[in-house]
């Protein structure tokens, strides 16, 4: 009998969290000195006024990452299976000289906000735990399965040129489709 590995990040819940656990994320920035507000459970968005250098804060938009395709391209993978689950975004820029300013991944219990330097490099990894860090099968990289095990969760991007964008992890293959357990 093999004996199974628990690691400290792994999620021990024994269903699936609910998407709507975690309530949406909106973003802010002051087009003065740049400043990032991320705002979570508002109810009524158009409503909500961030203050920042005397002037009122701009909403940020998401747009769907087809829609800037030719500025730049986003993908993900995850990985690691059950005990050190993690999401790997990449990106691909169209435009020299440009980079993404921060990725925030949405999660179940909340988010995770990474500031990209202009020296960074194409991938950004988001390591996950506890419930964050649900997954249904052990597989590395993940198969993405009918399952969707991070299905709610959202990754937002933003770029200068590109405003926001919003890619949720919904990418799913049949096992037939995706060649992972080719013999």
């Amino acid at each position: 009998m093999i004996e199974q590995k628990f690691g400290p990040r792994r999620c021990r819940d024994t269903r699936k969290p609910r998407e709507y656990e975690c309530p949406d994320v909106i973003f802010y920035r002051c087009e003065v000195c740049g400043a990032l507000f991320p705002v979570t459970g508002v109810q009524n968005p158009g409503e909500k006024e961030i203050l920042c250098c005397g002037s009122k804060a701009k909403r940020l938009i998401p747009t769907e990452g087809e829609s800037v395709g030719d500025i730049m391209k986003v993908t993900y993978q995850i990985t690691g299976g059950y005990n050190d689950n993690a999401v790997r975004v990449s990106w691909k820029m169209q435009l020299p000289g440009c980079h993404p300013e921060w990725i925030y991944l949405k999660t179940f219990t909340g988010g995770y906000l990474k500031y990209v330097r202009d020296t960074k490099r194409s991938p950004m990894v988001f390591a996950l735990a506890d419930t964050d860090a649900f997954a249904y099968c052990d597989e590395d990289p993940c198969l993405e399965c009918v399952f969707r095990c991070k299905r709610g969760f959202i990754i937002y991007v933003y770029e200068e040129h590109a405003g926001l964008m919003e890619v949720p992890l919904d990418k799913m293959n049949a096992q037939w489709q995706s060649g992972a357990k080719k013999q």
